[in-house]
């Protein structure tokens, strides 16, 4: 999604990109970007809770209005869960002991 944001902004349409994956967008260099510490896949909010999803919308919008310099970002205020939990659970990568057939 990044570097489909660079090509439309180098043929003049300006762009927001809204994401989770912080390191990886900025490094792409994205002229605007709005983060969510969030899942990867829901980086616009949790699923059915339109209010937040409404917010960051409104977020990204205002940050494509308001944006002076390139790669601008600006971070949600929301957060997945209190705890952070998430983290150690979403989509955990296993170790090679733990793979099937590896023993």
């Amino acid at each position: 999604m990044s570097l489909v944001a660079r090509h439309l902004e180098a043929n003049g349409l300006p762009t927001v990109v809204v994401g989770s994956a912080r390191d990886i967008v900025e490094q792409c260099g994205v002229p605007r970007f709005v983060f969510t510490d969030f899942p990867l896949g829901n980086p616009c909010g949790k699923p059915d809770d339109v209010l937040m999803q409404r917010a960051i919308v409104g977020i990204a919008l205002d940050l494509l209005e308001t944006a002076r310099h390139p790669r601008t970002t600006v971070q949600t205020p929301f957060q997945w869960d209190t705890t952070g939990q998430w983290r150690a659970t979403y989509m955990p990568i296993p170790s090679m002991s733990e793979k099937p057939g590896s023993s």
